[in-house]
C-alpha cells in the first residue's frame, strides 16, 4: 500500500511537484542523477469530474487541502536516513513553513492510502517553532498534527 502525507490549512495550498532537478528546462524528464529525480507532488482537494472540493480525511476541519505520496517519507519505524529522504523531508519543511507563515494553523496527517478515516492512532498540538529539523516532521502511521504558529 502507498503512504500519503495530507495537509489542510484555512488558505489554498500550492499545488504541483517541488524538487525535481532536470539536465535543463528543454528536458525536464531526463536528470543527472536519481536523487535529482526525487520529488514531492502536491495535489489539491478539487475534484474535476465532481466539480467540487473533497476531503482527503474525515479528520480535517480545514478547507484547503493537499496530498502527497510518501515514498520517501516514511513512518518513524521505516526510516533509514537516506539521501532521498532528507532531501523530501527539507521540502516538505519548506512547504510547510510557507504554509504556517499564511496562515497561522496547519493539520498535517500521514496514513496508507485507504487508510485516511480510520481511527486516529496518535493526535498531537503542535507548535511550529518547536520543529526545529525536518526529520521532526516524520510521523507514525495514522499520526495527526495541528501546527500552530
Amino acid at each position: 500500500m502507498t503512504q500519503y502525507i495530507y495537509i489542510a490549512s484555512t488558505n489554498k495550498l500550492p499545488q504541483g511537484s517541488f524538487g525535481t532537478n532536470p539536465v535543463s528546462p528543454e528536458k525536464p524528464n531526463i536528470f543527472k542523477t536519481e536523487l535529482d529525480f526525487v520529488h514531492l507532488d502536491f495535489e489539491n482537494n478539487y475534484d474535476v469530474a465532481q466539480k467540487k472540493k473533497i476531503s482527503y480525511s474525515t479528520h480535517f476541519s480545514l478547507e484547503y487541502e493537499v496530498a502527497a505520496n510518501a515514498n520517501y517519507i516514511p513512518f518513524k519505524y521505516r526510516l533509514k536516513g537516506t539521501q532521498g529522504e532528507e532531501k523530501c523531508l527539507k521540502i516538505l519543511r519548506a512547504y510547510l513553513e510557507e504554509a504556517i507563515q499564511s496562515s497561522g494553523i496547519l493539520e498535517y496527517f500521514t496514513s496508507l492510502s485507504g487508510q485516511e478515516n480510520k481511527e486516529i492512532a496518535k493526535k498531537r498540538t503542535v507548535r511550529w517553532p518547536s520543529i526545529q529539523s525536518p526529520y521532526d516532521l516524520v510521523l507514525e502511521d495514522r499520526e495527526f498534527w495541528t501546527i500552530t504558529l
